[in-house]
Order: structure tokens, then C-alpha cells, then sequence
């Protein structure tokens, strides 16, 4: 089982998600090296979606997002998802 977290945009302006961005980028590289990230990145109307192993890194992820943190996502779903292709 994997956790899925999909975050709904805001609407912000891109400068505004750059400007966010590099502190989010060290969040997700910290998941990433520990392996618990195994997919992550937006949408095309700037929602985004990341893939976690377990549900208890998802929820210790969105807890120190920058984007979710400081309002660039607007709204966040965790489910759990049973990945049926492995």
C-alpha cells in the first residue's frame, strides 16, 4: 500500500511559487534520500501529486511543506492507494 498526497493550487502567480520553491525542494530531497518519495510533481493547472511508501511519511511531509505550509497549495487529500501493477 502507498499513500498518495494531491494538492489543490491556490492560484497564486508563478513568481510566487518560485519564490517558495527552493525551500520546498529541500523538504522533498529530504524524503527523497530517505527513499519515501517515489513520485512527486504538478499537474497541469498547478495542483500537484506526490506518491509516498507509507501513509505515516505523507502526513510528516505535508506537516513541514513549504507549499502547503504557506498557502501555495490550498487544500491537501491523503489517501491510501493500493497500487495494483507491482
Amino acid at each position: 500500500m502507498k499513500t498518495i498526497v494531491i494538492g489543490e493550487a491556490s492560484g497564486v502567480t508563478m513568481e510566487t511559487i518560485m519564490s517558495v520553491y527552493p525551500r520546498h525542494k529541500i523538504i522533498v530531497d529530504k524524503y527523497v534520500a530517505k527513499g519515501e518519495v517515489i513520485g512527486i510533481g504538478p499537474f497541469a493547472d498547478m495542483g500537484n501529486m506526490a506518491i509516498f511508501r507509507t501513509l505515516a511519511a505523507a502526513e510528516d511531509f505535508v506537516k513541514e511543506d513549504p507549499f502547503i505550509l504557506e498557502g501555495i497549495v490550498k487544500s491537501y487529500t491523503i489517501r491510501e492507494w493500493n497500487d495494483t501493477m507491482l
